[in-house]
């Protein structure tokens, strides 16, 4: 049973290490480039990740691109016009703020203000309520009916 179990993780551990994919540089300050151009530009298959946290396929051809650039001697900035000309300003998680990225911006805020809204006119209207009062013929029954199921 430990010889299968310690099989099955070995397969898995395998599995695991097939998908990362190594890049180095001679050079430190390369590396460092290279790590933030990978986490600051976004996965367009996964959308909520970055390049460096994705395993997609487009996402590693995307590491190996920029890698390849780097190596090439553009420079960040180079390597960012590219990949924006090429996929829009979604590829960046910081996009510029202009007409076309005015959404991504404002959006969050919008939201924000409409559910405020929403909540103080709900405040309001739970506020304005007029609170039931009972006539003393009602409380009677009430505690007539309370009588009766007391002793049920």
């Amino acid at each position: 049973m430990r010889t299968l179990l310690f099989l099955l993780f070995m397969l898995i551990s395998i599995s695991l290490q097939a998908g990362v994919d190594i890049r180095e540089f001679s050079d430190p300050a390369m590396t460092k480039r290279y790590t933030t151009l990978i986490n600051e530009l976004r996965c367009l298959v996964c959308q909520n990740q970055n390049l460096a946290d994705s395993n997609s396929e487009l996402a590693q051809d995307l590491r190996r691109q920029v890698f390849e650039m780097l190596g090439s001697g553009k420079t960040d900035g180079e390597i960012t016009d590219f990949m924006v000309q090429r996929y829009g300003d979604f590829v960046l998680y910081r996009p510029p703020f202009k007409a076309t990225t005015l959404f991504l911006w404002a959006g969050p805020f919008v939201l924000l203000f409409i559910a405020v809204i929403v909540l103080l006119r709900f405040i309001r209207a739970r506020a304005s309520q007029i609170p039931l009062v009972l006539s003393d013929e009602d409380r009677r029954k009430v505690q007539d009916l309370l009588k009766e199921e007391g002793k049920n």
